[in-house]
């Protein structure tokens, strides 16, 4: 066996007799805490700005969601802060073999969800059964295919699971950390009523009582537009333990509170409601710092920590059979060259973020620097360039209100005003002045858009519709994330995925398309680092070049916390990329 592929666990394994958990130990130099220091109880309170839209953790689609929260990422490998290397978490250690297509993963023995149901084999693959069935709708479902080819999972005993992977995959171990959901719970109503019956299940109406987490916490209580509740769960500290031998989580709780916008959110870390913050523009960050100097709040702020690892961008629907104009129009690659050059990205920094944000021009986000390609053609702010692009496609004159007119070749449309509606969810301020400022800088070339916020579980119904008639014209919204193996989302650049988000027919309409979707696949099948990033970046031109994404640009990553809160990262870790803390770490100072 190549000794590359043999990875064991270098962490604390105790007591793997019957009955006795084997515990994995949270290193303490994941956090400034000194050791002892840590009090447990408490409860830390967060916030979002978005209503949430379901308890399932097969169907939620948004990136603040409740089972998300509950299971706080646990799965059988996690990513070391202070060294980017994965190590076993749920699983005690792995094996690969056949040259790299077989992981053999064994299951940390002692492990309960929070109703005290071990965890098992059986849980890892019903999980991945309903995530990989299509019909369910999972946001997971594209990750368990390569190329349509399936990654096929199989138990060895309760304690012991096989991965056996169609081809060579780099992020495999990415994939393989995925959280685990109850079989007991979800296992017979799959078997009985399948995807019809999974996505029935956990609505916001079920009571919290009947929901289970193999996560820290597990939800205790949940009031529309106001607030979700979360305790510990109970059994999460029998294998979770610090240093010194504490169980983990140290706090009791969590509670996220749901306010109406950003200004609310800012106001609610500022009175001390909330105990985490970050803000991302330099209104926020003066009005933090001017509180922490006046003595009015007792918190830490990072200014400029690093860049986020997200950026705020505008996606054309690419399927309009009722609007064939719009279609038209939105799949021309001239039209989304010129929208890009009538985005004024400087100003969006400068006025939306205050100068502390990134211009952003492709999938990669900026934090994840050693994978941005530095050549990557950029249209940038040019209202003239743009109108000659416009003209070269029919726009080259405008009617008696100074919008743009179609007389190009196509009679069925010669007259058309050059008009669309460009949407965001309601609440975030800073999409919502994304938005304004394109359609102000869109109108000084002659193209009407007009801005029409909605709400953000509409907002994520319309962007996720399918087929060849979709019901939004543009939409201003943000992904986050980035995997460090390979920072190309699966569901989102191969076609056919579920945050293909411009081209939902089902197919690649271009031929840019299909060559993004091969080298997505290449990228991800090739082991050697240097030749992966290279492919990376022939990904990113071809992407540069279709503009089928308007990327407008990020914050910076300010992280701030009520002092009250202790169990931080240190400096060197405190980036957008790992955030301010390890839940499990934190506590509330006595």
């Amino acid at each position: 066996m190549n000794k590359r592929w043999l990875i064991l666990a270098t962490l604390a394994v105790l007591g793997a007799g019957l009955g006795q958990a084997q515990v994995f130990t949270w290193p303490q130099k994941w956090t400034v805490a000194k050791p002892g220091e840590a009090t447990p109880g408490g409860v830390l309170v967060g916030s979002t700005i978005s209503d949430f839209r379901t308890l399932n953790p097969f169907t939620t689609a948004e990136a603040t969601n409740i089972p998300t929260i509950m299971a706080n990422g646990v799965g059988l490998a996690r990513y070391d802060p202070t060294t980017a290397q994965q190590i076993p978490w749920m699983s005690t250690g792995w094996t690969v073999s056949n040259n790299g297509l077989v992981f053999t993963f064994d299951i940390r023995k002692g492990m309960k969800f929070s109703d005290g149901q071990p965890i098992t084999s059986k849980d890892f693959i019903t999980t991945w059964k309903i995530q990989a069935d299509e019909k369910v709708g999972s946001n997971a479902y594209d990750g368990w295919y390569i190329a349509d080819k399936p990654i096929i999972l199989k138990a060895l005993g309760d304690y012991k699971l096989q991965a056996t992977f169609p081809s060579i995959s780099a992020t495999a171990l990415e994939q393989m950390s995925f959280t685990p959901w109850p079989d007991h719970i979800f296992g017979p109503v799959y078997a009985k009523e399948g995807a019809d019956g999974i996505k029935k299940m956990w609505s916001l109406t079920t009571p919290p009582a009947q929901i289970v987490s193999a996560g820290p916490f597990v939800l205790s209580g949940y009031r529309p537009g106001e607030r979700a509740e979360f305790k510990k769960n109970p059994y999460y500290g029998e294998w979770n333990k610090d240093e010194q031998g504490n169980p983990l989580p140290y706090l009791d709780g969590q509670t996220v509170l749901i306010v109406k916008d950003t200004n609310a959110d800012l106001a609610a870390f500022l009175s001390g409601k909330t105990d985490t913050y970050a803000p991302s523009t330099v209104d926020q960050v003066s009005q933090v710092k001017q509180a922490i100097g006046a003595g009015n709040l007792k918190a830490t702020l990072k200014v400029n920590a690093s860049p986020v690892a997200s950026s705020q961008f505008i996606v054309f629907n690419w399927n309009k059979a009722d609007n064939p104009f719009l279609q038209m129009v939105f799949r021309n690659v001239s039209f989304r060259r010129a929208m890009s050059e009538l985005t004024d990205r400087k100003a969006a920094v400068d006025l939306v973020y205050g100068g502390l944000g990134f211009p952003t021009y492709g999938s990669v986000y900026p934090v994840l620097k050693q994978w941005v390609d530095p050549n990557i053609p950029r249209y940038e702010y040019d209202p003239k360039a743009a109108a000659q692009l416009l003209a070269s496609i029919g726009f080259r004159s405008k009617d008696k209100d100074g919008w743009l007119v179609y007389s190009g070749s196509d009679k069925q449309f010669q007259g058309k005003r050059l008009e669309f509606t460009l949407t965001t969810n309601t609440g975030n301020n800073q999409r919502e002045q994304l938005a304004q400022l394109f359609a102000k800088t869109a109108k000084e070339a002659g193209v009407k858009v007009n801005f029409a916020p909605v709400d953000f579980n509409t907002l994520v119904g319309q962007l996720l519709a399918k087929g060849d008639n979709r019901p939004f014209d543009a939409i201003l919204i943000g992904l986050s994330g980035g995997g460090l193996a390979w920072p190309f989302g699966q569901n989102v650049v191969p076609c056919g995925t579920n945050l293909h988000m411009y081209n939902k027919s089902g197919s690649c309409l271009t031929p840019q398309e299909t060559l993004m979707t091969a080298l997505y696949f290449k990228g991800n099948q090739t082991l050697d680092f240097k030749q992966r990033v290279q492919i990376g970046y022939q990904l990113q031109q071809t992407e540069a070049q279709l503009q089928p994404i308007i990327y407008i640009a990020g914050p910076a990553y300010n992280p701030a916390w009520n002092d009250r809160t202790g169990g931080n990262h240190p400096d060197s870790i405190l980036t957008a990329t790992w955030g301010s803390r390890e839940t499990e770490l934190t506590f509330i100072k006595k």
